[in-house]
């Protein structure tokens, strides 16, 4: 096996280490894992950990990033290959009553948010990449209605972020009561479709 270069060693210690933090974020919390525990997670040193991160913050917004990546990922791979309207809400509906609620993953970011409320670089961030999911929300929703020849009943910008703000709300909701059902954000997809 050809030895890695520098930028790959460095590249794969990072992915392990964000690895390692997601599972401890994810099991025992934001504020009960150090760095210590994530540099022993990975088989790290905490050295390490502060080459690739400044502090815990920048290390968690990495976490939240793959988290939400790979979220990303399912959806898609959750809606690929459907071209019927009323197929793609039912495909969304699986993949929403998988991951909505997910009690770990809610728990994390609800956690993140509440501490670095105070931190406007942080909550800077945080908004940067609240933006950035409410715009591919935003994207989705104008290719399937120009590809449907759906009249959404306000900009698709406002559907977004009610959209987002409908999920979030019912994620924390589920994650405290799982019998909530997810398919309340299902149905106001249909309603703003028309489709109801």
């Amino acid at each position: 096996m050809p030895r890695l270069t520098r930028a790959e060693s460095q590249a794969r210690t990072r992915e392990q280490l964000i690895a390692g933090a997601k599972d401890l974020f994810l099991r025992e919390g934001y504020t009960a894992t150090s760095l210590e525990k994530v540099a022993d997670e990975a088989g790290y040193s905490k050295g390490a950990v502060y080459s690739n991160f400044r502090n815990k913050d920048e290390l968690c917004l990495a976490v939240l990033d793959a988290i939400h990546a790979e979220q990303a990922e399912q959806l898609a791979a959750s809606l690929d290959g459907v071209t019927e309207l009323d197929a793609l809400f039912d495909a969304f509906q699986r993949w929403a009553e998988r991951s909505i609620g997910d009690q770990a993953w809610t728990a994390l970011e609800v956690e993140f948010a509440t501490n670095v409320r105070r931190d406007p670089r942080l909550r800077d961030e945080l908004a940067i990449r609240d933006k950035a999911i409410r715009d591919t929300i935003t994207g989705v929703l104008t290719t399937h209605t120009e590809q449907y020849g759906i009249k959404l009943p306000m900009p698709a910008e406002d559907c977004a972020t009610a959209l987002l703000s409908l999920g979030i709300g019912l994620g924390v909701q589920r994650a405290i009561d799982p019998s909530i059902p997810v398919g309340v954000l299902t149905e106001v997809m249909r309603m703003f479709a028309g489709r109801r």
